[in-house]
């Protein structure tokens, strides 16, 4: 079933689009600053979960009947540039609350396991480009004298991997320079900086075509 694909040409696409600087790395070195590595690798758990959903969408062809109705199309980016702003203001909140506080009241926030997991799969999932991206991208190397499912899940599973060893990666930077970036008046800007970026996303989203 699977000795049909090509693996390099696979395996470059998918490293193209996890390397892609996006909402989903954004939010992951948004979380890590706020929470450690464990929020930043949950985060990522749940951004890269979505990635089985999208697949399984698109392996039954319902992205093909979502992207030919406009108006669930614009439903869907609508719901993402929603989620995106909301993200960015509670990014704000977060810098406002930073500002006075001395170094020894600076420690990573307690953030609960689900809401880590929910705000990263949320990320994905309300976001139409990996829709876009799965619709374009499976056809060409899904056999279809196979079932498309098992071929699909196997696309998704190598992004998983891919995606999961990026954002550890990135969590690992963050770890090394965690001390300069909790610093009052730095993780204030990074949080404002990051709020204004989603906010931007969400502005984008809404707004394209």
């Amino acid at each position: 079933m699977f000795e049909h694909f090509s693996w390099l040409p696979l395996l470059l696409a998918l490293t193209a689009l996890t390397l892609a600087p996006g909402v989903d790395t954004l939010l992951v070195l948004r979380n890590t600053t706020r929470g450690g590595g464990r929020d930043g690798l949950l985060t990522g758990l749940g951004i890269c979960s979505g990635l089985f959903v999208h697949a399984l969408i698109s392996a039954a062809g319902l992205s093909m009947i979502l992207l030919g109705s406009a108006e669930l199309f614009m439903l869907l980016k609508l719901a993402g540039a929603a989620y995106l702003v909301w993200l960015g203001i509670q990014s704000l909140r977060s810098a406002m609350r930073r500002r006075g506080m001395t170094m020894e009241s600076v420690a990573p926030q307690q953030v609960a396991v689900k809401v880590s997991l929910r705000e990263g799969a949320l990320s994905n999932l309300l976001n139409p480009k990996p829709i876009v991206f799965y619709m374009a991208f499976l056809p060409q190397f899904i056999d279809p004298s196979h079932p498309a499912v098992p071929q699909a899940l196997l696309i998704a599973a190598l992004h998983f991997l891919l995606a999961m060893g990026w954002y550890l990666l990135l969590v690992v930077l963050i770890g090394w320079a965690r001390r300069w970036l909790q610093q009052p008046k730095v993780a204030a800007w990074l949080d404002g900086i990051s709020g204004l970026v989603l906010m931007g996303f969400g502005w984008r989203l809404a707004n394209s075509q």
